[in-house]
């Protein structure tokens, strides 16, 4: 088999989108600049919609003992996110070496081939192919697949040879971050703390070890490529009065404001995903979480393209879907950057937004924006079932031999799945056609209540008659029909799974 898709950039995305094409059946290998992994902890968790991403896959099992965070925040304003039935702010406390890690074992499981110490710098697109050029140990070579996809961060190369322009906004506030050991001593700042001269935050990364973040109100952006935890730990102690000076550190680093999104996430055989389709702000992990969706998105489509059964116009929709996501994750970035780290001419507002959370509405939206449980897809123009184009909750299913499974265990192999609940032979009969695509799953029933979440929550007292007799669900987990009232299920098989075998 020859090679489907090359993947620039080993991060979590790279190697999520790795992991999908492979349960696909795609031949993918994946090309890395860094020689071993960095061990640096970018990121330290993940939303609520990346943690379904990764139980869809049977993943979430692998990071072991793991802390639910039930408060979380918007720009500083805190979100008691108990009060929201099954929503909550995502997970702490794993940083993003150890993510990588997971996945990578998964993928080399699969039989993806990782090549670290490689480094794509050029290709040359054809009218079936892509060929790249690889700068390696051994020296210069090229290899030729199917597509390729720059997963290779915020400073893509691939965006940048593609020629794929990257509007936004430049940087006008910096912060610094250190991974600082051995130091219990350091008041944890799960959500940051406001204090005189900016603001500072400190969370608990593993066993010793304490990420601190700062930002100092009069810190504007600069060349940070001999920042030393020194000035770090000066800064530290002038906004907290606390000496780190001497402490051991695990990493340090300096980041921005800056807002940028890429103008196209595909053109021709060359696809963007994660990082290097957007930067902005860090706030409550959700870049990571966005990138690690769209591998997801991306995954099934590109598969499906690759293997010849994709229906027209099936690829263009990763970034009819993608696109918005990204705007809004740069939107809400910069809401929160404006609320948490401007100063006290911005203290009306933060009153405002603290009485505007004590609504459950309000809450519940502000929720849905942080925790990415929110997306809601065009399927088409279907309308009528409130599920359609949300992600199917994690409900569990009652087989009709008496066992149960749950949803995310029917979506481990990446494929599309139709649950038939209320006993009709129809939806079956017309989904015959798309098994090889389609894993379908008759004389079922839930087991409890379907809830709708926003945008389009439906409280749990309210929410009678939203449970479907049917539903079909893509490899990502989104609804793509459901009944009654959820459009055609031929329509809908057409659309998202191309024409029947």
């Amino acid at each position: 088999m020859g090679t489907g898709v090359i993947i620039a950039g080993a991060g979590p995305v790279g190697l999520m989108l790795a992991g999908e094409l492979r349960l696909n059946g795609v031949d993918v290998v994946v090309y890395e600049q860094r020689a071993t992994p960095s061990g640096e902890s970018r990121g330290v968790g993940f939303t609520r919609r990346a943690a379904e991403v990764f139980h869809q896959r049977g993943l979430l099992a692998r990071f072991g003992d793991i802390e639910i965070g039930n408060e979380g925040h918007f720009g500083g304003v805190r979100i008691d996110f108990t009060a929201l039935e099954d929503n909550h702010f995502g997970i702490r406390g794993v940083p993003q070496y150890r993510i990588e890690e997971i996945l990578e074992a998964w993928v080399t499981d699969l039989g993806v081939d990782v090549r670290r110490g490689h480094e794509v710098v050029d290709y040359r697109e054809g009218a079936d192919d892509v060929t790249v050029v690889v700068d390696g140990p051994d020296g210069r070579a090229e290899h030729t697949a199917r597509y390729l996809v720059g997963c290779d961060g915020g400073r893509s190369r691939i965006r940048k040879l593609a020629g794929i322009a990257f509007p936004g906004r430049e940087a006008t506030r910096g912060m610094y971050v250190a991974d600082v050991v051995d130091r219990p001593d350091i008041k944890p700042r799960v959500i940051g703390e406001r204090v005189d001269g900016g603001m500072v935050m400190a969370i608990r990364l593993e066993e010793g070890v304490t990420r601190i973040i700062i930002h100092p109100a009069k810190l504007t952006p600069r060349d940070n490529s001999k920042l030393t935890f020194t000035e770090i730990a000066d800064s530290w102690q002038e906004l907290t009065g606390q000496s780190l000076h001497g402490a051991e550190t695990k990493w340090v680093s300096a980041f921005t404001n800056a807002t940028r999104q890429a103008a196209e996430y595909r053109r021709g055989r060359i696809l963007l995903c994660g990082d290097s389709t957007h930067i902005h702000i860090p706030a409550g992990a959700q870049g990571l979480s966005v990138g690690v969706q769209d591998a997801v998105n991306l995954g099934w489509k590109l598969a499906a393209t690759v293997n010849g059964w994709a229906p027209e116009g099936l690829l263009d929709t990763y970034h009819a879907e993608r696109h918005p996501v990204g705007e809004k994750l740069l939107r809400n970035t910069l809401a929160q950057a404006s609320l948490y780290l401007t100063g006290d001419e911005m203290e009306p507002m933060r009153q405002v937004m603290r009485e505007l959370v004590q609504s459950p509405d309000a809450a519940r939206r502000l929720a849905g924006h942080v925790s990415g449980l929110g997306i809601r897809y065009d399927m088409g123009g279907a309308t009528g079932h409130p599920l359609l184009g949300l992600r199917m909750p994690d409900r569990e299913v009652k087989l009709g031999d008496g066992s149960t499974t749950r949803v995310s265990e029917l979506l481990h192999p990446a494929r599309g799945v139709l649950v038939v609940a209320d006993g009709s032979a129809e939806p079956a009969r017309l989904a015959a056609g798309w098994s090889d695509r389609i894993d379908i799953v008759t004389d079922a029933g839930w087991s409890d209540r379907v809830d709708i979440v926003p945008d389009g929550w439906v409280p749990a007292d309210t929410a009678e008659g939203t449970t479907p007799d049917a539903v079909l669900l893509r490899p990502d987990g989104h609804v793509a029909w459901a009944s009654p009232d959820g459009g055609e299920l031929l329509d809908a098989l057409v659309r998202w799974f191309g024409s029947p075998r």
